[in-house]
């Protein structure tokens, strides 16, 4: 064979055996590794989250996660402001809004405890479920810790807006009368739940961008993790 030849292959076969020691699977990970990237990488969703919702206009410039009168609420809304009532309709969505800002920054320590507390078999199950199976694992172990600290936020910043009394007397009656979700009953249960469906809505849209592109990870071993998947 000629020498030339023979040193081509043997770069060849030199650049294959690279290639194959980096294409690591999870299964070359050890647990440890595994455990500590997908901590990495869901405490830095859940931060993200946070952040973009608890900013000016996070959830009201947000058409995904905007609060709005809910069901026939929402429809008796549109014909106030068919009536010149628009004005009061804007007033109360813009509090739900901002009360949901205000509350969602008390998420974060309890998002960042409940992954803390993530043992090698969560990992495991995350690792290896579906695309949200980390945001699952999240809303599973924290959504009613977090339901108890936005409650008495958003009802403090609800009551200082006098439109919120007739919420909650017109969507009672409603709920009576089967029209509206009980749960959607008192305004302040309303926006809790709105605002716990932005959050996660948030962070599983985090964990799907570093699942479909491992590089947004933000430490090395987060993005070993998911480059492995």
């Amino acid at each position: 064979m000629h020498p030339m030849t023979l040193r081509f292959t043997g770069l060849c076969a030199g650049l294959l055996m690279c290639a194959n020691a980096m294409a690591l699977s999870l299964n070359d990970l050890s647990q440890k590794d595994a455990t500590g990237g997908l901590k990495d990488a869901l405490t830095q969703g859940a931060q993200l989250a946070v952040k973009q919702l608890g900013a000016p206009g996070g959830f009201s410039n947000n058409p995904e996660v905007k609060i709005e009168l809910p069901g026939k609420l929402g429809k008796v809304a549109s014909k106030m402001k068919q009536f010149g009532m628009g004005a009061q309709v804007d007033q109360l969505e813009t509090s739900m809004n901002k009360a949901a800002e205000t509350a969602v920054v008390q998420a974060q320590p309890i998002l960042v405890d409940a992954v803390k507390k993530m043992t090698v078999d969560d990992a495991k199950g995350i690792l290896s479920g579906g695309n949200d199976s980390a945001t699952q694992y999240l809303s599973k172990t924290s959504r009613e810790q977090i339901r108890v600290k936005f409650l008495p936020i958003v009802k403090q910043a609800t009551d200082q807006v006098g439109l919120a009394k007739q919420y909650n007397a017109f969507a009672g009656q409603a709920a009576t009368l089967g029209v509206l979700d009980a749960k959607n009953a008192n305004i302040e249960g309303y926006v809790t739940e709105q605002a716990l469906n932005g959050l996660f809505e948030m962070i599983g849209k985090q964990e799907e961008t570093i699942r479909n592109n491992p590089a947004a990870a933000a430490t090395s071993l987060a993005k070993k993790v998911f480059g492995s998947l």
